[in-house]
C-alpha cells in the first residue's frame, strides 16, 4: 500500500503593487527654506565675527591703521601677560560661585516643585528675575548693597551687623556679584531641571516608597542619575554664561577695585576699545573660544550627557 505525498500549500497570490502615478512628496526644500533665516543669521551675527576675529587675532589692528599681519606675536605676548592671566583666574573663581550657588539652589527648588507643588504661579515667578535685563539688574543691586543708602546695609544696621562694603571689598565683591547673577538666574535655571525631572516615571517614586525610601534618598538615587543629561546641559550653558559675565562687573564695579572683578570679558573689553588693541583682544577672545570649547568636551564626556538611564 503506497501513500501519496502531501499536497503542498498553494502559493500565495502574486500582489501588483499599484502605480498611482504621483510622486513621493519630498519636504527637504520646505525644511531649507524655514532654515534659512535661522542660517542668515547664524552667518552674519556668529560666523562672520568669528573668522573676522580669527583673522585679526593674527594682526597689529588697532581701529586707527590699517591691519598689518604680525603672525602669533598676539598670542605670545598673551602668554607671558600677568593681567591676562590674573583675569584669567577671576574669571575661574566667579565661575565656581557662580555655577555651584546657582545649581544646588536650583535643584532644591525644582526638587520642591517636582514632589510638593507645580503651581504655575509659582513657576512664573521665579522666572521673573531671568526676564528683568542684566543691566537693570546690577544697577538695581548696586543700589541695594550701597554702603550708605543701600536697603541691605540698614537692614544690617538693624540687627547689629554693622555696615559691609559688598561691592567696595576686594574680597567680597567677586562673590557679591556672583550672588547677584545667581538670584538672577537661579528661576530660569530651576523651571529646566524641573523639566528633566517631569521626565522621570512616576512609578519609580512609587515603588520606592512601597519599599520604605523616604524623600532625600529618592532623589539620590531616582533623581540625580535620571536627571544626568539635562544637568549636563544646564552645566554645560551655565559655565558658558559664566565666562561671559561682563555686564554686571561693568555697570557695578568696572573691574574695580584693584582688578578684583576684571573678568576675562571685561579685559577683552578694555584692551580693544580703551587702549585700542583690537588685534590682541582678538587673540584673547580666541583663546577664550579654545578654552570654552576643551571645559565643554570635557564636561560632556564626564557626565555622559549623550545617554540616559532612562533608556
Amino acid at each position: 500500500m503506497t501513500t501519496s505525498p502531501p499536497l503542498a500549500a498553494p502559493a500565495p497570490p502574486r500582489v501588483t503593487p499599484v502605480v498611482t502615478g504621483k510622486r513621493r512628496r519630498d519636504d527637504r526644500q520646505v525644511a531649507w527654506l524655514f532654515l534659512l533665516p535661522v542660517l542668515i543669521g547664524f552667518a552674519v551675527f556668529y560666523l562672520y565675527p568669528t573668522v573676522r576675529g580669527a583673522w585679526y587675532s593674527l594682526t597689529d589692528y588697532s581701529l586707527l591703521n590699517t591691519p598689518r599681519f604680525v603672525g602669533s606675536d598676539n598670542y605670545a605676548d598673551l602668554i607671558k601677560d600677568p593681567k591676562f592671566w590674573d583675569s584669567m583666574k577671576v574669571t575661574a573663581y566667579y565661575v565656581v560661585i557662580n555655577i555651584g550657588s546657582q545649581t544646588l539652589i536650583a535643584l532644591g527648588l525644582a526638587a520642591l516643585m517636582h514632589r510638593l507643588t507645580r503651581s504655575v504661579v509659582l513657576r512664573a515667578t521665579l522666572l521673573l528675575p531671568w526676564l528683568v535685563p542684566n543691566v537693570t539688574v546690577g544697577l538695581l543691586w548696586m543700589w541695594l548693597l550701597d554702603a550708605n543708602l543701600g536697603f541691605v546695609n540698614h537692614l544690617l544696621n538693624g540687627l547689629g551687623l554693622g555696615t559691609q562694603g559688598f561691592l567696595a571689598s576686594p574680597t567680597g565683591a567677586l562673590p557679591s556679584i556672583a550672588l547677584i547673577n545667581t538670584w538672577a538666574y537661579t528661576g530660569y535655571t530651576a523651571l529646566l531641571l524641573y523639566a528633566g525631572m517631569l521626565q522621570i516615571p512616576q512609578h519609580l517614586y512609587e515603588s520606592a516608597a512601597l519599599d520604605g525610601a523616604g524623600e532625600l534618598r529618592m532623589f539620590r538615587k531616582i533623581t540625580l542619575p535620571l536627571l544626568r543629561p539635562v544637568l549636563a546641559l544646564v552645566l554645560v550653558v551655565s559655565l558658558i554664561g559664566s565666562f561671559q559675565i561682563f555686564d554686571t562687573v561693568a555697570v557695578t564695579t568696572a573691574g574695580d577695585p584693584a582688578g578684583a572683578t576684571r573678568v576675562i570679558y571685561f579685559y577683552i573689553y578694555q584692551q580693544a576699545f580703551t587702549y585700542f588693541h583690537m588685534g590682541y583682544a582678538s587673540a584673547a577672545a580666541m583663546f577664550l573660544v579654545l578654552v570654552l570649547g576643551l571645559l565643554t568636551f570635557v564636561q560632556m564626556r564626564l557626565l555622559r550627557a549623550s545617554r540616559s538611564d532612562l533608556a
